[in-house]
């Protein structure tokens, strides 16, 4: 669901609208670990045993109305599912990579962690 009709992109709305197709806090994982190429539905559920299925289908839908990732379902039985990035995706990479490195200096400039409260 988008939160606005169009993006003119002004006062940053290019800016939300990249925000809005990969928020979410299951969807900047799932599309890092598809740069490693396909995977099949089960794949990734392993990879976050804690996301329920519902949710990561919910995800992988989101993500591929935003046609950064698509889903190819093959006539067998049982079903099988993969998921792969689009061209759009694939051009996600380097903002990907900026952000896994903008989070480990993070994690390293805060010493962040949710576990224990932070100093002041």
């Amino acid at each position: 669901m988008t939160r606005h009709k169009s993006y003119d992109g002004a006062h940053g709305c290019y800016i939300e609208a990249a925000l809005e197709v990969v928020s979410g806090k299951w969807k900047g994982v799932i599309l890092y670990h598809l740069l490693d190429g396909t995977k099949r539905f089960n794949e990734l559920k392993r990879l976050f045993p804690e996301l329920s299925q519902r949710i990561l289908t919910k995800q992988l839908r989101e993500l591929e109305a935003n046609r950064v990732i698509s889903r190819k379902v093959y006539p067998e039985v049982p079903p099988k599912v993969e998921y792969s990035l689009t061209e759009l995706g694939l051009s996600l990479e380097p903002t990907l990579r900026a952000l896994e490195k903008w989070g480990v200096n993070y994690i390293e400039v805060t010493k962040y962690s949710r576990s224990a409260p932070q100093e002041k």
